[in-house]
């Protein structure tokens, strides 16, 4: 069996393709790829950001461990502390805005990093290459400049419609070093073709090449960057820094229609996928036909109900007794189901969530290794200390802004997102790698190429491609492509809005596909981005 990855930016695919077919496993080429994600797509993922990690290592046949490596609030925050700073709920449905977006842009909207960590350790267990030479790649692209693609471009220069928050090209103007790496002498973005070189970058990642993830922590790396966390009234202190640890959570795992689906633990996007199939399970989807006005109203209904379920309960569980079991259980899903069939209304109340970035690497090799990682920023703080080149994520962004919620503000706890990096197995053997950038819409998203390749047969490429829709509260979002006339026939039961987009708009599903009689490797990008799949004979 060949190898196969796919990813958002096709410089960071081409180098973990180049991982593979040197001898690489998956785990090399998810890093390798990884560190290029860092420098091409600054404002999604970097040294500064989180990850989480589902895998099935060769060799293993019971249901492997998540690797969590979370962005945690810093010691110096308390939960009442932004009580006073809410203006009120985002008209987007995406949370709350709370004044200066405090918890958006800037120093207070960083939370403790786990990226290196998280990487370190995927590297310690399963690599077969070696730290530098996994570096190495990512330090050459930010020295020696990158290409603005179409995608990065248009992010900067534009508000998103569906999420009324803060335009990427503002974060640029947080920090100094933001604006000269980011910004042209005019203040201006870079358009697309134009090159962005970043040497600080290059510098950082050298020195974590040669004396660890370490460095980040307690080494004179941390130093450097605790000094300026200090010095302007970031929540993240050096303690913080130093006593950093990730976490090994156990796999939520349900079965539906006669596939095993292996998917991400509290406070991430799994349980709210697998609670979703559960509910859908109990229908007949096929007879509804794909993206009818009956089944993008049923599985939109499916999806809120869920929702609701996520918005009251779901937080990190070392801080709040999360009741996954209860969440995923045919009991819940059958009250679900009588609710949705008795047609009586259902409310979803407001919760927290991020700005739609992230990134994604979804990786398959010939010796049997499988690997869906899904690392993030956020949407960036713009901050970055002088010199470092990196930005930081901006998770507070994520946590409830006011007490007495499950997600609310705690030092050193982790807060909900949307990260759902999937498996998908039949009879023990994996039959989909799958995972999206994208904040709670990965969780939709990913739930739509699962029913397109589990209900209706479609071919991993077809079932990314086709045309999706989400909900999370009163409305349905459907990408353009869902005609009028469907939509029409939607409202006379539920709010729908046709989004500007054909392509995008709702999460980036990277995905690879393996038949499970010939194992062979399909993969898809999805045309919502500037991304690809590689296929490594």
């Amino acid at each position: 069996m060949p190898g196969m990855i796919a990813a958002p930016q096709p410089e960071a695919v081409e180098v973990g393709a180049k991982v593979l077919a040197d001898g690489g496993n998956a785990f090399d080429a998810a890093l390798a790829c990884a560190f290029v994600q860092f420098v091409v797509d600054p404002h999604s993922c970097g040294v500064g950001g989180y990850l989480v990690l589902t895998s099935k290592p060769v060799g293993t046949t019971d249901h492997q461990p998540i690797l969590d490596a979370p962005a945690l609030a810093g010691s110096n925050v308390s939960p009442g502390m932004w009580e006073k700073h809410v203006i009120g709920p985002n008209p987007g449905g995406w949370g709350f805005f709370l004044k200066d977006r405090i918890n958006e842009d800037g120093y207070r909207s960083i939370c403790i990093p786990g990226a290196m960590k998280g990487l370190e350790a995927i590297h310690s267990r399963w690599c077969t290459k070696s730290w530098s030479e996994l570096i190495e790649p990512a330090a050459e692209w930010a020295e020696a400049g990158w290409t603005v693609g179409t995608h990065q471009a248009a992010r900067w220069k534009d508000k998103p419609q569906y999420y009324e928050g803060a335009a990427l090209q503002e974060k640029l103007q947080v920090t100094p070093d933001a604006a000269k790496i980011y910004l042209k002498s005019d203040g201006s973005t870079y358009d697309a073709g134009e090159t962005i070189r970043n040497p600080g970058y290059a510098r950082t990642l050298r020195r974590l090449a040669t004396d660890g993830a370490e460095d980040f922590y307690t080494g004179s790396l941390a130093a450097e960057i605790t000094a300026d966390l200090a010095a302007n009234g970031s929540f993240v202190t050096a303690q913080d820094l130093s006593e950093y640890q990730i976490r090994e959570e156990a796999p939520v795992v349900v079965q539906y229609r006669g596939y095993t689906v292996q998917t991400s633990q509290p406070p991430h996007g799994g349980p709210t996928l697998a609670a979703i199939l559960k509910i859908l399970e109990g229908y007949d989807l096929r007879a509804l036909r794909h993206n009818s006005p009956d089944y993008i109203h049923l599985v939109s209904v499916a999806m809120k109900a869920a929702f609701k379920d996520r918005n009251t309960a779901l937080a990190d569980p070392r801080f709040v007794d999360v009741p996954v079991e209860w969440m995923t259980s045919d009991d819940r899903a059958q009250e679900w189901r009588d609710a949705i069939d008795a047609g009586g209304p259902l409310e979803v109340p407001p919760v927290q969530i991020g700005a739609p970035n992230t990134t994604q690497v979804s990786v398959v090799d010939s010796a049997g290794n499988y690997v869906s990682l899904t690392h993030s920023l956020g949407s960036s703080s713009g901050v970055i200390t002088p010199g470092l080149g990196f930005m930081y994520n901006n998770s507070m962004l994520n946590f409830y802004p006011q007490a007495g919620h499950p997600n609310s503000i705690a030092p050193r706890k982790g807060r909900t997102t949307g990260m759902t990096p999937t498996i998908v197995s039949k009879d023990g053997k994996p039959v989909l790698v799958v995972g999206a950038p994208g904040a709670t819409r990965i969780i939709t998203a990913v739930l739509s190429v699962i029913l397109n390749s589990i209900e209706f047969g479609m071919p991993i490429v077809e079932a990314v491609l086709a045309p999706r829709f989400d909900c999370q509260g009163e409305t349905i979002y459907c990408q353009a492509r869902i005609p009028e006339s469907v939509c029409v026939a939607v409202r006379k039961r539920h709010h729908i809005v046709r989004l500007p987009q054909s392509h995008g708009g709702l999460a980036l599903v990277h995905a690879v596909a393996i038949d499970p009689a010939t194992q062979q490797l399909t993969g898809a990008a999805d045309a919502g981005a500037d991304g690809m799949a590689l296929l490594v004979e």
